[in-house]
């Protein structure tokens, strides 16, 4: 047995994805280890979003480069986003024997044996069709109540920000008996929930080939939900312009998917929205925000929004702000804009505002959505939720924390109850970020 160490940044994609590499080298006799010096294999599976993100990443080669020195047939590889973007560079100037990019992991064990006869290997080819069908993940540091099961591929939408289409390829879906199948996997192991991943989840679209008949993301989830009954479903992460009122019906219509959706904004301003290229308006947002409380009265709401991106103005900053108050939303991922190479926008746009402006933007949207956060747990007061408990609260261990159906984190007392319970809980008091309760 040789021992394979992996460690994963970024996305929740790449969290599936290193279950899926795990799964293809374990047929090669490779065992999963915790400890780095351990490893006969390092593989890192990377992050391009962010420079943050890819800087971090030559750090931690940079340690794996004198582990080697200590052991001369250590095989390091860096797999992902970055080994598509770097490619040969990670070989000339970072240490790394093996390379290989996101729809490539099927030839990882003759890329790793091609080591044992050449100094290096490496494979970026993108595909149009690899979908990884037929592999049942290897579950890395899970917590054994929530797991990750990929639908889609890719993305065809090339926000002009964005590096994610030059990176993992064009948009791809997964034949949904596969995704059925993995899921299934998930509930005999004793998961308690499942999301559902892609990079654009709500535009998954699959035809069956001898039949012509086809399955969409609303129906997929109803699927789902009826082949796992017993486990939470969620997904994400959902582009606006996708997201339709039949998925919003599926989700009314079965208990067991979570009543929460994370729907990216990016910017309020119409003017940026177009020159980021997002294919909607501030109004076609909103009109989608309506249809949610419409249909799923009782589901919350998260975004990404981003601030100083090229020419964005005082005025479309203020958009952004007023988007905000006008829809709410319980959560948010936010950033400053960075210039991504190889990207349509670091290519022809310029980026011309400061990162003093930026970070004084940046700090404004985050105090306002700790406000919006507040605001709405504290409206959960009084209110009895059904929570999953994953583990130990960290302030005390005689407390446990969860997450509500709505994707917010509570807290409550620990009694006789233990991960993977769900349990009954008033809430009785708040902070913007948490949830505080007592067992009903």
């Amino acid at each position: 047995m040789q021992k394979l160490y992996i460690e994963t940044y970024g996305c929740q994609m790449n969290v599936a994805d290193s279950e899926t590499v795990a799964s293809i080298l374990a047929e090669e006799n490779y065992v999963v280890c915790q400890e780095m010096k351990e490893a006969d294999l390092i593989l890192v599976n990377t992050c391009s979003v962010r420079e943050n993100a890819e800087n971090k990443i030559y750090r931690r080669l940079e340690i794996f480069r004198q582990a080697r020195r200590a052991k001369p047939e250590l095989k390091i590889g860096v797999i992902g986003c970055m080994a598509e973007r770097v490619q040969k560079d990670l070989i000339d100037n970072h240490g790394v024997n093996l390379v290989a990019g996101p729809d490539s992991y099927r030839k990882l064990p003759a890329l790793v044996n091609e080591l044992d006869f050449n100094e290096n290997s490496i494979d970026t080819k993108l595909s149009i069709e690899e979908t990884y069908s037929g592999i049942c993940p290897t579950r890395l540091e899970s917590n054994g109540i929530s797991g990750f099961v990929s639908i889609t591929r890719g993305c065809n939408n090339f926000c002009t920000y964005c590096i994610v289409p030059y990176t993992r390829g064009r948009e791809r879906s997964r034949d949904p008996e596969d995704i059925l199948l993995e899921c299934g996997d998930l509930a005999k192991r004793g998961y308690k929930e499942l999301t559902l991943l892609g990079q654009n989840v709500n535009s998954y679209i699959w035809e069956d080939k001898d039949s012509g008949q086809k399955t969409t993301f609303s129906s997929l989830m109803g699927l789902v939900a009826e082949t796992v009954p017993e486990m939470r479903i969620r997904f994400t992460t959902s582009h606006p312009k996708d997201m339709s009122d039949d998925t919003l019906r599926i989700m009314a219509s079965h208990e067991n998917i979570c009543k929460n959706i994370h729907l990216p904004v990016q910017s309020g301003s119409n003017k940026v929205l177009k020159s980021m290229n997002r294919k909607y308006t501030r109004e076609d947002y909103m009109n989608r925000i309506e249809a949610i409380r419409t249909i799923l009265p009782d589901c919350t709401i998260g975004t990404d929004i981003f601030c100083g991106f090229p020419a964005e103005t005082p005025e479309d900053h203020a958009e952004t702000l007023s988007l905000m108050k006008g829809v709410g939303f319980n959560s948010a991922f936010m950033f400053k804009y960075s210039e991504r190479p190889g990207t349509y926008a670091a290519k022809n746009l310029p980026d011309d505002i400061p990162e003093e402006v930026k970070g004084k933007r940046l700090q404004e949207i985050i105090d306002l959505q700790i406000k919006l956060s507040l605001k709405s747990n504290q409206d959960d007061i009084g209110q009895v939720y059904e929570v999953l408990a994953e583990g130990l609260s960290k302030k005390s261990d005689q407390e446990l924390f969860g997450r509500t159906s709505q994707n917010k984190v509570a807290v409550f007392p620990k009694l006789n109850y233990q991960a993977g319970d769900l349990v009954k809980v008033k809430i009785r008091d708040c902070t913007s970020a948490t949830l505080k309760g007592d067992v009903v």
